[in-house]
């Protein structure tokens, strides 16, 4: 009689411990996690955001793809923000990025204000979703409590969707991220705000194929020769073009609209329209008659946060950087 007692309470602990580990894995990151140990988080870091898209405004649509460049390598644990040689920094998916100094401004003040507490990984998060907003985007409650990881590679960035990346593979991509087809329409939606240098797609423009004009024939016939000013075929590289045609400043769904009319500027991008398996959801976004519609406010928030809790390191897994370039 004892011993099965003792085997009924040796279960009840496994089980209770079973529980509060799922538990606890299931919350890794929870909407005000710095409430107490932190409480003014989340104002510091929007407004050194804020500071600094005042003075430069490109660094609205940077950092939110410094937060997507993050989370799909090594999961959001801030590992694009470490310097070095052969870090993810300096992956050629990389060298674009800008906003580093919004992360290291604000880090400085939170650690002025609460030392060791607020990770990296979580400024980055923030500074994204604070981002949108600055560009007339939509307002979301981002989960927090990620950790810092220790581990940066420049050869761990080939999972990055490319820019001439079938559907297919972008589907596939995203997929190992556990994201779906309508997070990758979505979160693609994000290109409403930025640029891209002519070198990513200036091949679209010229020699694409030996019939015709030799251009892409996705792209509209009016909207060419505009790509081909901006972007001479002999021209400077590094130029760069909007996104989002006549609207690369303000968070909206007329980059949507852009692609149904043949005006989107990535190659990547452009198949979100001539891919039949994704053209029912840019359709959804656009509202077309007999769809059901989709609000595209409301689903970027929700992708974002789905994307953001991607490879989450919690516990006692990471760190909580002093500085967001080095590693403890």
């Amino acid at each position: 009689m004892e011993s099965a007692r003792l085997i009924q309470k040796a279960l009840l602990v496994f089980l209770l411990l079973t529980l509060s580990v799922s538990y606890v894995h299931c919350q890794a990151t929870r909407v005000g996690f710095y409430s107490k140990t932190c409480p003014r988080a989340e104002s510091i870091v929007r407004s050194a955001v804020q500071t600094h898209y005042r003075s430069n405004p490109t660094v609205a649509p940077g950092l939110l793809r410094m937060h997507f460049h993050d989370c799909f390598v090594q999961g959001c644990d801030a590992s694009v923000l470490i310097d070095g040689p052969n870090t993810e920094k300096t992956a050629l998916p990389n060298l674009g990025l800008r906003g580093y100094e919004v992360i290291d401004d604000a880090k400085t003040q939170l650690e002025a204000a609460c030392p060791g507490v607020v990770s990296c990984a979580d400024i980055l998060a923030l500074a994204a979703r604070d981002s949108v907003v600055l560009t007339n985007g939509p307002n979301w409650q981002v989960p927090t409590g990620r950790r810092d990881g220790r581990i940066s590679l420049a050869s761990d960035t080939t999972n990055l969707p490319g820019f001439t990346d079938s559907i297919d593979v972008q589907k596939q991509k995203f997929s190992a991220k556990g994201l779906n087809a309508q997070d990758l329409v979505t979160l693609v939606g994000g290109h409403t705000i930025g640029t891209s240098a002519c070198q990513f797609f200036r091949y679209r423009l010229y020699n694409f194929t030996t019939t015709g004009n030799g251009a892409d024939p996705s792209i509209n016939p009016s909207f060419l020769p505009q790509l081909q000013a901006l972007c001479p075929q002999n021209g400077d590289t590094t130029r760069r073009v909007g996104l989002d045609s006549g609207s690369e400043n303000r968070f909206d769904a007329s980059f949507f609209s852009n692609l149904r009319n043949g005006r989107g500027v990535l190659e990547s991008d452009q198949k979100l329209w001539t891919d039949a398996s994704t053209k029912n959801l840019v359709q959804r976004f656009l509202g077309i008659r007999g769809l059901l519609g989709l609000s595209f406010n409301v689903e970027f928030g929700r992708s974002m946060v789905k994307m953001s809790n991607i490879g989450v390191k919690s516990g006692t897994e990471g760190e909580i950087r002093k500085v967001c370039s080095a590693i403890n």
